[in-house]
């Protein structure tokens, strides 16, 4: 019976030595050579080709000043407003490899922490882990479609705006693999040049694979500096006009000691940001994923019993039941059916697409079930979906018969989108639904989520409707617009795109988005780097 009783304290004090002994080390490693640092520091900026005047300009003559000058800035603590590189590794670690991978990358973050997340042992320690085993295009798909997402919500707005923005040439500085951030820095920032470390590559087969070992410019100062005078070049004599560098070390931040950091609102980003992928709906530092592992195992059993909530019960006691277990719902503007029994055919309800739960919840909603057509669906959501699912097949015309037929036997749910839409923009909507009928009543859908998303472009995508409702509280609002006036319809003598872009353009002011021309396939090119049709 003791030796029970004295493990967890025996645990507990070696876990408190073991903090106390890093700490102490960190700080040895740190103080160390630091009068060597102080002494060289100019010396170091010279060979890295940063001029030794570097500082940050005064906010009123910044533009002018360098409307003809060469910049280069550390991406992680100057470009962004953190120096955090933890979780960046972890979002390819989790959405390019696995939860496993994941799980193991946030067990060596005490070890990452002692060695120091920005210095050359912690990040090959990180990259080992999350990239080892990892394909190319793997990576490839997550830092087009997961990371520029995250590095744009951590933009340093005094740095980018007064800084970046004016100056004629941009080179950046970072510590992490140049394949996690070259091509957000140069498709969204237009960097003329990405110093960092490569990525050892192995093929194995007729597939590649990342090994996890580093090299490049990364490891040794020698090799950075002589990355920086080539990406200068002669034209700049070597050297940049300004330097704005920040490091984990106090005593190496000597260029932008006071530099204000705030977060780059949405409206002045650098392209606007409409699609990204992943599963993961927050930044994962080392506490926040914690906090979501410990939480995953009760998320899955919450899932489950929502999902047969909306199976098993009648729509009377949903509302209740779903409350109950954390889901909130809101609904607005449900008007009662006209009266009279004349009507020959049923309502198309014209629905935004967030997730692909949208057409339960507008049956939810009503009180009855609604067919709804869908053009790809797994067969898990297509089985214990509540309600019927019809799947179209991109013949126009087979497609538009099949609406038709379903329009005669009662109401009919359609997302004219084609696919879902995460951030606050309304996709191209395909004139087809317009062209089948005149009584169509739009409606705005949308979902809220904090910890994990219910779409995915790339992969398991059978798992949407469980991932949706293992967020800790999943919420959506559904609101009826009214009918669609006569006026605005076909037998008003409206074309099919004109009704279309009509009640596209209604659901986007009732939702407060931006209406774009981009279709299913921009969408599934980009982020899967496919068109989004799959072969059966």
């Amino acid at each position: 019976m003791v030796f029970p009783t004295v493990l967890p304290k025996v645990a507990a004090q070696w876990l408190f030595t073991f903090y106390r002994a890093a700490r102490k080390l960190r700080r040895q490693l740190y103080y160390r050579n630091a009068g060597a640092r102080a002494s060289s520091v100019s010396q170091q900026a010279a060979a890295a080709g940063v001029s030794s005047k570097s500082a940050v300009p005064d906010a009123a003559t910044a533009a002018a000043a360098l409307a003809d000058k060469s910049v280069v800035c550390d991406m992680h603590g100057a470009l962004l407003r953190s120096t955090d590189l933890f979780p960046y590794f972890m979002l390819v670690a989790f959405e390019g490899g696995s939860l496993l991978r994941a799980l193991l990358l946030l067990c060596f973050f005490p070890l990452v922490w002692a060695l120091g997340e920005r210095r050359g042992a912690g990040v090959r320690v990180m990259a080992f882990v999350a990239f080892a085993g990892l394909r190319p295009r793997d990576a490839d798909l997550v830092a087009r479609a997961v990371l520029p997402k995250h590095y744009l919500e951590a933009l340093n707005a005094t740095v980018y705006g007064r800084l970046w923005l004016p100056a004629r040439r941009k080179v950046v500085v970072t510590s992490a693999p140049r394949v996690m951030c070259e091509w957000f820095l140069k498709e969204y920032l237009a960097a003329d040049a990405v110093i960092g470390s490569e990525l050892q590559v192995v093929t194995v087969g007729r597939r590649r694979y990342f090994t996890g070992l580093l090299s490049g410019p990364a490891p040794g100062p020698e090799l950075r500096h002589k990355a920086m005078r080539e990406a200068f070049g002669a034209e700049d004599g070597g050297m940049a006009d300004v330097g704005v560098v920040r490091s984990s070390n106090p005593l190496d931040h000597l260029f932008i000691p006071y530099c204000k950091s705030a977060k780059l609102p949405r409206d002045k980003y650098p392209k606007p940001l409409i699609f990204h992928d992943g599963r993961l709906a927050f930044l994962p530092t080392p506490a926040a994923m914690l906090a979501f592992f410990l939480f995953l195992p009760l998320g899955f059993i919450l899932s489950v019993i929502r999902i047969n909530i909306g199976i098993l019960l009648p729509y009377e006691m949903n509302f209740v039941a779903a409350a109950i277990f954390g889901v909130r719902f809101r609904t607005s503007g449900l008007r009662a059916p006209p009266a009279g029994g004349g009507k020959r055919r049923g309502v198309m309800y014209v629905c935004t697409h967030r997730t692909l739960v949208d057409p339960i919840m507008l049956t939810s909603a009503l009180q009855k079930p609604v067919p709804a057509v869908t053009y790809s669906l797994s067969r898990l959501s297509e089985t214990i979906a509540p309600i019927k699912t019809v799947r179209l097949t991109r013949d126009r015309a087979r497609d538009a018969e099949t609406m038709s037929r379903l329009l005669e036997h009662g109401d009919l749910a359609v997302c004219p989108e084609g696919t879902t839409c995460r951030e606050p923009y309304l996709l191209r909507f395909s004139p087809l639904f317009a062209e089948l009928a005149d009584d169509m009543e739009p409606v705005a859908l949308d979902a809220q989520v904090t910890t994990l998303y219910g779409t995915t472009a790339s992969g398991h995508k059978w798992l949407d409707p469980v991932a949706f409702f293992a967020n800790p509280v999943p919420s959506y609002r559904v609101e009826f617009l009214g009918p669609v006036p006569r006026e605005c319809t076909r037998a008003g003598g409206k074309t099919g795109a004109e009704v279309a872009n009509w009640v596209q353009r209604r659901l986007g002011e009732a939702l407060g988005f931006e209406c774009t021309n981009l279709t299913r396939r921009d969408k599934y090119m980009m982020l899967a780097g496919n068109d989004g049709v799959v072969a059966k």
